[in-house]
């Protein structure tokens, strides 16, 4: 489980071919101080696992699944990414709760730079909707944000200069393809009342 509140922007500076799967090598400066094998770390939002580490990178292996539904398919040596190590339960849950566990990716629609930090639109499947309320919580690139405005197939995120300065979303471009994580009480709601009506 995560937050959503990115600890360090690392950078991919391997990337071996696993079969249908593949490999990285993250180059972090932080969080691999505090690191063990087996651990858990939001990869751009996607929760992976560290199969090894130094003492300035890690490595995590992404199975067939997960670049399937993920922009991981998509990396190339040098991509800046977010980071976040999973949460512990004694820590304060400043953001909300994250899994890890993308559900569909969206496309930045477009981008307003503001005085203070920036207004974007993302448009997403119209499917993943019922998850969406305004002022809820959504996870962009493992980023926690509140849903600004809303339409059937697109959300709109307001961005405060520091989490664009601590995070890839300062980079982000018209056209960028991005993983999105909906509010997982809101799937669990759906699940209770689709499963459980008479």
């Amino acid at each position: 489980m995560f937050t959503g509140l990115i600890e360090e922007v690392g950078s991919i500076v391997e990337i071996e071919n696993l079969g249908d799967g593949r490999a990285f090598v993250i180059e972090a400066a932080s969080i691999v101080q505090d690191m063990s094998r087996d651990d858990s770390i939001a990869v751009n939002g996607v929760c992976l696992t560290v199969t090894d580490f130094g003492s300035t990178s890690f490595r995590v292996t992404a199975v067939a699944q997960t670049l399937h539904r993920t922009t991981l398919r998509d990396m190339t040596i040098g991509r800046h990414v977010n980071l976040e190590r999973a949460v512990r339960l004694k820590d304060r849950l400043g953001g909300h709760l994250v899994q890890g566990h993308i559900d569909t990716t969206g496309v930045v629609a477009s981008i307003d730079k503001m005085d203070q930090g920036s207004e974007m639109w993302i448009a997403f499947p119209t499917a993943f909707r019922k998850w969406l309320v305004p002022v809820g919580s959504v996870c962009v690139n493992g980023v926690s944000l509140t849903v600004a405005d809303l339409t059937d197939n697109q959300l709109k995120v307001a961005v405060i200069p520091h989490t664009l300065q601590v995070t890839t979303l300062w980079a982000f471009v018209v056209g960028q393809e991005v993983n999105l994580e909906f509010d997982v009480i809101a799937k669990y709601v759906e699940s209770i009342l689709v499963h459980n009506s008479v």
